[in-house]
């Protein structure tokens, strides 16, 4: 269904909802595959609860989850539901689902009962525990990974408050992750010719991405130290005050701090055993970043911006939401995209960032509607116009 990309060709069976799985299947979807996402009668509850949209279930969120993707609805409680589910899933390359492992295994959608008849198939379970653990089958979210993980420790190191990131950051990651999981099964398939099994914890994969950050001393046994990067956990590690608003600078190698300590008028500091080197810069992260704040309340985030460019000492502007759609960055390389969805009209939406020399996905599928393909994937998945007319009529199937 897509031309160009690396993954044109493949087939997707996404049986995922809410923001990680079809994050997962979106990275593969904008890649060239052709993601089919079987929705329940209701929809993908992200259709309802986000913010925003001019029609019903067609919230911006999910317009923005579930582009490149061809909608289905199947009621696979009903046997007539389940067994299209079972004939698509078996003319895929990829399943890919985040259901609960007992659940999935009830509904014989797991991989020992999928792979007798499909040994060729990638089956992604994307879970919020591993099975392995005690916590496995019990229900997450983002904010319950982000507590449990540690994320939201850190900023209670640096703040002296819990607080999770405001985005859905978790779901994000592990459904990258599994993206990239995928695309390593599909290679080895292509060396070997069997399929597998992929299962991919939202836990364990935020505590991998927190300890590689802040084990630190502790990574040693016995720990050498306290756990957690004292730079990062700074109170100061944020956007600093200018004279007239905000500036993110990132001296880090000697050559970018003694430049940043000349420009803030303290060369005197370069000669200082606090500073002289990564390690005492490190060792003193508390102090460095006092000197950073108040070395930045001198001039303006303009005038700043023009010093250390000259120097080449990493420096940024902070970006509110508005500010990031008008960046002249992301203008200069078309960052931004229109698209003319035909229902929901004129839309704003973000480029896939990568570049592939081989070739992109060429066409655009805007975000469907519910069960939008439901009569159009069917027929592809063999069943004749009286079959699906029965599906349709006993509510195993609906389309618009």
């Amino acid at each position: 269904m897509s031309a160009g990309g690396p993954l044109a060709g493949v087939r997707v069976v996404d049986l995922t909802s809410v923001v990680v799985g079809p994050a997962c299947t979106r990275a593969l979807a904008d890649q060239g595959a052709d993601v089919v996402k079987v929705e329940a009668p209701e929809g993908d509850l992200l259709r309802h609860i986000a913010q925003g949209g001019r029609s019903p279930a067609m919230s911006g969120k999910f317009i923005n989850f579930n582009r490149n993707k061809r909608s289905v609805v199947l009621d696979i409680k009903r046997p007539d539901g389940r067994a299209a589910l079972l004939r698509l899933i078996g003319s895929a390359d990829v399943f890919v689902s985040n259901i609960r492992p007992a659940a999935l295994a009830r509904a014989g959608l797991d991989y020992p009962s999928l792979a007798p008849d499909s040994p060729r198939l990638i089956h992604c379970g994307i879970v919020a525990f591993g099975t392995n653990g005690r916590y496995a089958n019990r229900p997450a979210y983002d904010p319950i990974i982000q507590s449990l993980s540690g994320v939201a420790a850190t900023f209670h190191r640096a703040t002296g408050e819990p607080r999770f990131v405001p985005m859905v950051m978790t779901d994000h990651i592990t459904g990258l992750v599994a993206a990239q999981g995928i695309g390593f099964a599909l290679y080895r398939r292509e060396r070997t010719g069997r399929g597998e099994s992929i299962e991919v914890p939202m836990f364990e994969t935020m505590a991998g991405f927190v300890a590689a950050e802040h084990l630190g001393a502790a990574t040693f046994d016995p720990p050498e130290g306290p756990a957690g990067d004292a730079r990062l956990l700074s109170p100061e590690y944020r956007p600093l005050s200018t004279r007239d608003g905000f500036i993110t600078v990132a001296p880090n190698t000697n050559a970018q701090a003694f430049a940043f300590f000349d420009a803030i008028g303290r060369p005197e500091l370069k000669a200082d055993p606090r500073f002289a080197t990564p390690v005492a810069r490190t060792d003193n992260a508390a102090a460095y970043f006092e000197v950073r704040v108040a070395g930045l309340r001198q001039r303006t985030t303009t005038e700043w911006l023009e010093v250390f460019s000259a120097l080449d000492v990493p420096a940024a502007r902070y970006n509110t939401f508005e500010d990031l759609l008008a960046d002249p960055h992301l203008g200069d390389a078309g960052f931004w995209e229109g698209e003319d969805h035909p229902t929901e009209g004129r839309l704003r939406r973000a480029r896939v960032a990568s570049r592939f020399g081989g070739g992109m996905r060429e066409e655009a599928l805007p975000a469907p509607r519910l069960g939008q393909h439901t009569r159009e994937v069917l027929a592809e998945a063999g069943f004749s116009e009286a079959e699906v007319a029965r599906m349709l009529a006993s509510g195993a199937a609906r389309s618009p």
